[in-house]
């Protein structure tokens, strides 16, 4: 299974918020540091804030904050919201599958899609930045932007 972009985007902001301190970085310090395109970087943003993992204040002074929600936010939950819910293959598209009716692989992948998502739950923001990876994170971020500390 591959992830969407957009579900990389937001585990990787959210990572870079849960390391960064008192700092309040920007979208688009975050974008250049992630060497992303803003406008990509600002649709997850955005549903991330409507998701309630991330604040955001604009002007000066603002930038973006990790809420607690978010610092205790599930992957596995950040990975279906962003995901979806749909099947890993689409049998129902523009040539339906043959096999439709009496296919037994759409059902083996779902259940491991399921086991994906469910080997996720467990692990939180918190977790996925614990050491060594908060070091190594706060590193990177410290040459993203000059908002950045």
């Amino acid at each position: 299974m591959r992830l969407l972009r957009s579900t990389d985007l937001a585990l990787r902001v959210l990572m870079r918020l849960a390391v960064a301190g008192e700092s309040r970085p920007t979208t688009r310090d975050v974008a250049t540091g992630m060497d992303v395109p803003y406008t990509h970087l600002a649709k997850v943003v955005a549903e991330l804030q409507h998701m309630g993992l991330l604040a955001a204040r604009r002007g000066r002074g603002g930038g973006l904050t990790l809420t607690e929600r978010g610092r205790t936010a599930s992957v596995g939950a950040v990975v279906r919201a962003f995901e979806g819910d749909g099947d890993v293959v689409d049998c129902e598209g523009p040539t339906p599958c043959p096999l439709n009716s009496a296919c037994r692989l759409r059902g083996a992948l779902r259940r491991a899609q399921e086991a994906f998502f469910a080997s996720l739950d467990p692990i939180t923001v918190a977790d996925i930045v614990a050491e060594p990876t908060g070091a190594l994170l706060l590193g990177i971020s410290r040459g993203a932007g000059p908002r950045d500390v």
